[in-house]
């Protein structure tokens, strides 16, 4: 009995002096996003797609011999909450990070990333300053910036509608701001007409008294800057009031939660977003391995944080190495098939290679028209 009590003591002790060393094996990749809260339909779609892309890469064997681990951080979208995120992920010896999704919550925790030497993937935070100032170079993302995106809204806006007076409407937040801005920038310069221009506050349930402001100006198109929650609400309201002013918006306005909110009332609505890829294997074999492992059509943000995933597994794997100078150096010049199609990242970390359309509302869903840039 005695020898028995010293066996499995033996053998206790060997399990547990091994664990800590299986844990320290895998390759820790951080995840982090709205994965719950208002913008939760944004952050776990990107968390799903991690996730499935994880689980095919270690059911192969895993990168470099190691499997990957996940670690999932929750920020809400609030940059208050961002930090706390990437803390615990820096903390949690996170090798690098596919998010934060939202740029606010992005811009607060970058500087905690640069200084903890890790790079961090969003797969749709848009806010130019993120990758323009050259402050954050371990910075990347899959996602087109607001630059971008004004740049393709804007031409919409001024040579397919030939709008003559537009107004815009912003949530006063990092993203929604900065597209309100650079569409008016560019606007302005080719002679339209600005007959508005105001912030709304997210939270608010009525919106009665910009509508109202909106009617008096009598825009051609409305300019929205946000995301879909806020303009759920504003379309809602504009109709009620028998407004039926268009609107456009960025790809946080392109979910299917808008469509679902908004109902009929969304008919018309213009957004940006990733040109159509649907044709391409990648894309086709990442919406089978979501329908097949959560029984449901991907969300927002899906494909582009599958194309994060994706281009970071490679990086390690080409690299040879978790070592952060030599995933830059990887990440800057390999060329990835995604669901996306191939895309590399250019001397600023944006994404290289994917296109960017504009989509309508037709019928109850967003429409592909025949609009669209490729970004370099």
């Amino acid at each position: 009995m005695n020898k028995a009590m010293t066996w499995l003591a033996a053998a206790a002790i060997c399990a547990a002096a091994a664990a800590p060393a299986l844990a320290a094996d895998t390759i820790k990749i951080g995840v982090q996003g709205a994965h719950s809260g208002d913008l939760a339909s944004y952050g776990v779609p990107s968390l799903n797609a991690v996730k499935i892309v994880v689980e095919k890469a270690n059911a192969a064997g895993g990168v470099l011999g190691r499997k990957i681990e996940i670690i999932a951080q929750d920020d809400q979208c609030k940059p208050e909450m961002a930090t706390n995120a990437a803390t615990k992920l820096i903390s949690d010896k996170a090798v690098a990070v596919i998010g934060p999704i939202c740029s606010g919550p992005t811009k607060a925790a970058l500087p905690l990333f640069q200084q903890a030497n890790i790079i961090a993937i969003s797969p749709t935070a848009t806010t130019p300053g993120l990758t323009e100032d050259g402050k954050n170079p371990l910075f990347f993302r899959t996602v087109a910036n607001d630059n971008a995106q004004a740049k393709l809204t804007s031409d919409f806006v001024l040579n397919k509608l030939k709008a003559k007076s537009v107004a815009y409407l912003h949530d006063n937040g990092d993203y929604g701001k900065g597209f309100a801005d650079n569409n008016r920038a560019i606007l302005e310069k080719a002679g339209v007409k600005t007959v508005l221009f105001e912030a709304v506050t997210p939270d608010a349930v009525d919106f009665s008294a910009v509508v109202r402001k909106l009617r008096r100006a009598k825009p051609d198109i409305l300019v929205f800057g946000g995301y879909q929650p806020v303009a759920s609400k504003l379309i809602q309201q504009m109709r009620r009031d028998h407004l039926k002013v268009p609107l456009i918006g960025p790809d946080g306005v392109k979910d299917e939660t808008f469509l679902k909110m908004t109902g009929k009332d969304s008919e018309g609505t213009y957004a940006s977003y990733p040109k159509d890829t649907s044709a391409l294997p990648e894309y086709k074999a990442a919406r089978e391995a979501h329908v097949k492992a959560f029984g449901s059509e991907p969300g927002f943000g899906y494909y582009n944080a599958y194309a994060a995933a994706q281009c970071l597994l490679a990086a390690i794997e080409k690299a040879g190495s978790t070592d952060t100078a030599k995933l830059k150096a990887v990440l800057h010049s390999n060329l990835v098939d995604t669901p996306l199609g191939k895309i590399t990242f250019n001397a600023k970390g944006d994404a290289a290679g994917m296109g960017l359309s504009i989509y309508q509302v037709k019928g109850g869903k967003f429409v592909e028209l025949d609009h669209s840039i490729t970004l370099d």
